[in-house]
């Protein structure tokens, strides 16, 4: 076991031990996501500065704290469940995240984990932009047509009770 990586908390630094046990090393420090918070909040400013400086909601989003970082070490970061099973990819709190890597094990799943440089994707950039937020989670494909199968049956079951 002393192969696998696995760094302690340490304050209320989640993100970063979060991230360095994921990628298997010392990658990220709280100076190196703090650095990182800021350069998101600074693209923010400007993205939201091309909708005019004047706007009112320009001036708002000014007055709120960054939705990157505060000061007690948490650092925003988004996880997505990419199962090819579903209809997109679906949003996975931080909070659940431990929760729905161990069911996954648990079920049998193989979790892999990639590291090295990885190529340039649209969804990154918009993610360093901008933080998501999943209205509706996305169903199993056939999940729909299954459920209206379903659906028939019981009212079919139904009338001829």
């Amino acid at each position: 076991m002393e192969s696998i990586f696995h760094e302690k908390q340490e304050g209320s630094l989640c993100a970063q031990h979060c991230l360095n046990n994921l990628l298997q090393g010392e990658y990220f420090t709280p100076v190196d996501l703090s650095s990182i918070a800021h350069q998101l909040d600074e693209e923010e400013r400007m993205r939201m500065a091309e909708g005019g400086m004047g706007s009112e909601e320009y001036r708002t989003f000014l007055q709120q704290p960054s939705g990157n970082m505060d000061d007690s070490g948490f650092f925003s970061i988004q996880w997505f469940n990419l199962n090819s099973l579903l209809t997109g990819p679906e949003l996975i709190s931080d909070t659940y995240l431990a929760l729905f890597l161990a069911q996954l094990q648990q079920e049998g799943y193989s979790i892999f984990v990639i590291r090295g440089n990885l190529p340039d994707c649209d969804a990154e950039q918009i993610l360093g932009i901008m933080k998501v937020q999943q209205q509706q989670r996305p169903k199993l494909i056939g999940e729909d047509e299954a459920l209206l199968g379903w659906q028939v049956e019981k009212h079919t079951a139904n009338q001829t009770h």
